[in-house]
């Protein structure tokens, strides 16, 4: 009975080890409970589409883990439907399941995508993803292909002058490095992708549009239902850059038109000097200057964005002519926001810097609220604030009277724009804006009228 006992059990515990190892396969049993690593997070087809139509593209999923972990599913998640075709190992479909990857092994995936390349009922992008689902977590690959013919810009860098003979589409972002100057000339059509960034790192940029030819920049959303939908990409941001321009520019319905970050040291002048420029329907801010950046404006419309149409956040320089700056969005913030100080809670310390030229002539500051200029600053030892406001249309609840609000600034007057919910800023001879402006060296409006002497205030001069 002993040896019986003994055999029986010796022959239970190899099966027991045998059906542990032909369980090595299973889901639960010696397997990783670790997740997939890719050779990339995007697989992006550039413009050879626009001569030959389709192309493969590839990347590697990874087992990084010492056990073999098991796919539970890989899914095109367009379906039949998608312009995308993948190839798992040598397996073509649109879905697979329980596909195992040996530790440290990986496998190819080939991707792809059929279409005509100049197909005028295309977006812009076409965009698919692989869902890859492991140990119960479902992770993503996306796949993204031009749709038309343009120009296309993913995470690249930029100098020069881009050309204009096709629109210029920005998926992720364009960069202008370190010292390089980008030039964007009238009639550039420039649509941004979601999340999008035209990015000026202490480089120049200038976009050089022209009456009747400006420089458009919008989202690449171009179905009916997007044309007034903010948000849809992020902006303009310079950091620390060298003395850029944009000269006649329509920049909506992104998040913030122009966000500038700081002042390259070297640079005594302006950060950005905008000129006859329209900056609508952001999300958040049409101009933010944080940090010391500074701009110079004039015959500017910027309006109707989210949070304000200019925002002062911890300094900066601003000189403002005649510029619309106004509300007329879903904000309940004020049009235009100004303060030299910034508190960083993680941090736990307020910073605070100088405002060494703020100047508003020939302004208007107005909107739906009560209020549509506020200041809040801090004064202290070695901190300079220089305001200058003159022949100014201001609306607020509490009238200032510090002396650098001439006598000319005009209090909660009426504008009497025409039609301001359809962006018609335009007015009649009852508005407090004819006339009431101080002459300057801006002779002409942003139409391209004549200035009279002595001017209306605002953007539009209105013969």
């Amino acid at each position: 009975m002993h040896m019986k006992f003994v055999l029986t059990f010796f022959l239970s515990a190899m099966l027991v080890l045998f059906g542990l190892q032909l369980s090595s396969c299973g889901k639960n049993v010696l397997l990783s409970k670790n997740h997939l690593s890719f050779s990339k997070d995007t697989v992006v087809f550039d413009t050879v589409f626009t001569t030959i139509g389709s192309t493969t593209q590839q990347f590697k999923i990874y087992n990084k883990d010492s056990k073999t972990v098991n796919i539970d599913e890989i899914e095109l998640m367009g379906g039949t439907t998608s312009k995308f075709f993948m190839n798992v190992d040598g397996m073509k479909g649109t879905k697979m399941e329980d596909i195992t990857i040996e530790g440290g092994d990986s496998l190819f995936v080939f991707v792809e995508v059929t279409l005509d390349p100049n197909g005028t009922n295309l977006p812009l992008v076409i965009e698919d993803s692989i869902r890859f689902q492991t140990n119960g977590k479902d992770q993503f690959v996306k796949l993204a292909v031009w749709g038309q013919d343009a120009y296309f810009h993913y995470k690249d860098l930029n100098e020069g002058t881009w050309p204009t003979d096709k629109p210029h589409v920005i998926y992720g972002y364009a960069a202008v490095d370190s010292a390089k100057t980008l030039d964007i000339l009238a009639g550039t059509h420039i649509y941004m992708h979601k999340n999008a960034i035209l990015y000026v790192y202490k480089s120049t940029l200038n976009i050089q549009g022209t009456l009747g030819n400006e420089v458009i920049i919008e989202g690449d959303r171009l179905e009916q239902d997007y044309q007034n939908v903010s948000g849809q990409f992020y902006g303009i941001y310079f950091q620390q850059a060298r003395p850029c321009t944009i000269d006649y520019a329509i920049i909506k319905n992104g998040t913030s038109g122009v966000h500038l970050y700081d002042e390259d040291q070297t640079n005594s002048g302006y950060t950005l000097t905008m000129t006859n420029t329209i900056i609508k329907n952001q999300a958040r801010y049409g101009v933010f200057i944080f940090a010391g950046a500074k701009v110079k404006a004039e015959n500017c419309i910027i309006a109707k964005n989210g949070t304000h149409a200019l925002f002062v956040l911890q300094g900066g320089d601003f000189n403002f002519n005649h510029c619309d700056l106004l509300g007329y969005g879903s904000s309940t913030n004020p049009a235009v926001g100004i303060s030299n100080y910034y508190t960083d809670y993680k941090a736990g310390q307020t910073n605070v810097s100088s405002i060494n030229e703020g100047k508003l002539y020939n302004c208007v500051v107005t909107g739906n609220l009560n209020t549509e200029f506020a200041m809040d600053t801090i004064q202290m030892s070695g901190v300079v604030l220089n305001f200058d406001v003159k022949n100014t249309l201001l609306r607020s609840e509490e009238i200032y009277t510090d002396s650098f609000y001439d006598a000319s600034v005009i209090w909660n007057g009426a504008p009497a724009f025409t039609n301001p919910n359809e962006f018609d800023f335009t007015f009649g001879s009852t508005s407090e804006l004819e006339g009431n402006g101080i002459t300057t060296t801006v002779v002409t409006d942003i139409l391209g009228n004549p200035r009279n002497n002595p001017p209306d205030i605002g953007a539009i001069e209105m013969n």
